[in-house]
């Protein structure tokens, strides 16, 4: 492969290997079960990005199970989602080069829910960070975060350099985080993440005193701790799988709940009208689109404020045959498939955000939003009133 025998796209995936093995003392490549690729929306792209993919796209195949993060906009139904037809007509071009790569044009941050789902102990070269947080922790699998090329080259070769988190001494805790406080809703998870993130900063934490955690509830606080600050992996005992084959750190912190309070304090802005309600970052499962309609169902959004139902295709195909986006719809909801509010071009168009999302409220900021947190039923109360009640 490096000496070109196998095309540009293999030599010049080889060559990025090789050079992230030499920069990390890899000794070995290491075959991978899967790859998710991020870098897909154009808005991050450009047409550098976009030439670069159509480069590789001449004869480049991947070799494993590979998809996608989210692009800029909803495959199907951007127009309703306010996304200009300039925009349109790029990204379309980035996931047709995807496309002749032999990729899966899946187009969300949770591969595992959608049958990109590594087993135990498995080596994956994946990029969201959630996604890689998840993969690492409540999977066990193993992968570091891939940037959009490394990801795509060991999609080519169907191998990863030996490195990082592929390796046992890397993923031993550095610190032991003590929870002393009651977790309550599902942004509490992401309160949470930003707590730890902030006191662990770039380590492993091995976490104590958390008695349950739904899969959503886990999905929330892997997007949280890895955007606020600590390594994608992390221990809670008696929740992640690895948990009972690592010792507990001798270095402790804890987090009481003015730390939960600092951190909603931090991520909330002063603001009361709410213009956008967005939730699913990351995507959302179909058990959030059922809670969301549920919570919508006879009642109506608020004009001059949208909300968005950000989600994998897969997961809206299901909310479409048990009735949920009917009903989320008729209340003026939008699905946004394939996107999300991290990736999507908005700046602009949206002054104030309401989410259950403490990643989505990080991200928003950049966009030059007002952002508020909370339950997925502060958010819908939001939707329909445009307004923030506490």
């Amino acid at each position: 492969m490096l000496d070109g025998e196998e095309g540009y796209a293999a030599r010049k995936s080889m060559e990025i290997l090789v050079a992230l093995g030499e920069i990390y003392g890899a000794e070995r490549l290491i075959k991978i079960g899967s790859v998710q690729v991020a870098g897909v929306s154009y808005h991050n792209l450009g047409d550098a990005g976009l030439e670069f993919l159509n480069e590789l796209a001449k004869d480049g195949k991947v070799r494993v199970l590979t998809t996608l993060n989210p692009a800029g906009m909803d495959l199907e139904n951007w127009k309703t989602l306010g996304i200009k037809e300039d925009f349109a007509a790029k990204q379309n071009l980035v996931i047709d080069a995807f496309q002749r790569m032999g990729i899966l044009i899946s187009c969300t941050c949770t591969p595992y829910l959608i049958g990109n789902l590594p087993r135990y102990g498995e080596h994956v070269a994946w990029s969201e960070s959630s996604a890689v947080t998840f993969a690492n922790s409540i999977i066990g699998a193993r992968t570091n975060r891939e940037g959009g090329p490394s990801a795509l080259a060991a999609a080519f070769v169907g191998k990863t350099p030996c490195y990082g988190l592929h390796l046992d001494e890397n993923r031993v805790p550095d610190v032991h985080v003590q929870v002393n406080v009651a977790l309550t809703k599902i942004s509490d998870w992401g309160a949470l993440g930003y707590a730890v993130g902030k006191k662990v900063e770039n380590k492993i934490p091995y976490i104590t005193g958390i008695k349950e955690a739904e899969l959503d509830e886990l999905k929330s606080f892997c997007a949280s701790v890895v955007t606020y600050g600590t390594k994608p992996l992390f221990y809670i005992r008696g929740i992640t799988p690895a948990a009972e084959n690592v010792q507990i750190p001798k270095d402790t912190v804890t987090i009481e709940q003015i730390d939960i309070q600092n951190a909603y304090d931090s991520i909330n802005d002063q603001v009361t009208d709410i213009d956008f309600v967005c939730v699913g970052c990351p995507h959302c499962s179909i058990k959030e689109i059922s809670e969301i309609a549920e919570l919508i169902k006879g009642k109506k959004i608020k004009e001059n404020t949208e909300l968005w139902v950000a989600t994998s295709r897969t997961a809206k195909q299901l909310a479409d045959k048990r009735g949920y986006t009917q009903i989320i719809e008729e209340a003026g909801g939008k699905f946004a498939c394939d996107t999300c509010m991290a990736v999507a071009p908005l700046k602009g168009r949206f002054k104030a955000l309401a989410t259950t999302s403490a990643k989505g409220c990080f991200y928003s900021r950049q966009n030059n939003m007002k952002t508020k947190i909370g339950s997925l039923k502060e958010c819908i109360d939001a939707a329909v009133t445009g307004k923030w009640s506490n």
